[in-house]
C-alpha cells in the first residue's frame, strides 16, 4: 500500500507517516524504485503499536526506544515486557487520576444542579417588593 492509502486506512495523516519513517519509528519501510514508500501489514501493526504507546502518554523519543528494541528481536523480549508493565502501571495511575477528576466534576455538576433548581425555586415563591 502507498501512503495515500494507507493513511486512508489507519486515520494517521501522510506528514505524520512520513514523520515516522524520516524518525525512526517505523523500521524499513520499503520503497519503489522511484523512491515512493510501500506499506505492508507488519507496519500497519507498527502503526497500531505507535499509536497505543502515544495514546497512553509516552513522548516520541520513548516509542522510538521501543520500536528500536522490536528491530533487535529476540534478545530484547524482557526489555520490552519490562516495558509494558510499567507503562501498564503509568496508564492505571492516569486512570486512577482521571477517575477522581471525574467524581469531582460529577459532584459539582450536582451541585450546581440543585442550586440552580433551589435560586429557581426561590424566585417562584419568593413575594417581590410588593405591598399587599
Amino acid at each position: 500500500m502507498q501512503i495515500g492509502e494507507i493513511s486512508k486506512r489507519t486515520g494517521v495523516s501522510i506528514s505524520t507517516l512520513r514523520y515516522y519513517d524520516k524518525h525512526g519509528l517505523l523500521k524499513n519501510v520499503n520503497r519503489t524504485k522511484g523512491g515512493i514508500r510501500v506499506f505492508t501489514d507488519a507496519d500497519i501493526e507498527a502503526l497500531q503499536m505507535i499509536h497505543c504507546l502515544k495514546s497512553s502518554g509516552l513522548t516520541i523519543q520513548d516509542i522510538k526506544q521501543f520500536m528500536d528494541w522490536c528491530a533487535l528481536g529476540d534478545e530484547t523480549i524482557d526489555t520490552r515486557l519490562n516495558f509494558m508493565y510499567k507503562q501498564e502501571e503509568n496508564i492505571k495511575n492516569q486512570i486512577n487520576l482521571l477517575t477522581k477528576s471525574l467524581k469531582l466534576i460529577e459532584f459539582k455538576q450536582w451541585y450546581y444542579e440543585t442550586a440552580k433548581k433551589a435560586v429557581s425555586y426561590t424566585h417562584l415563591t419568593l413575594p417581590t417588593n410588593s405591598r399587599v
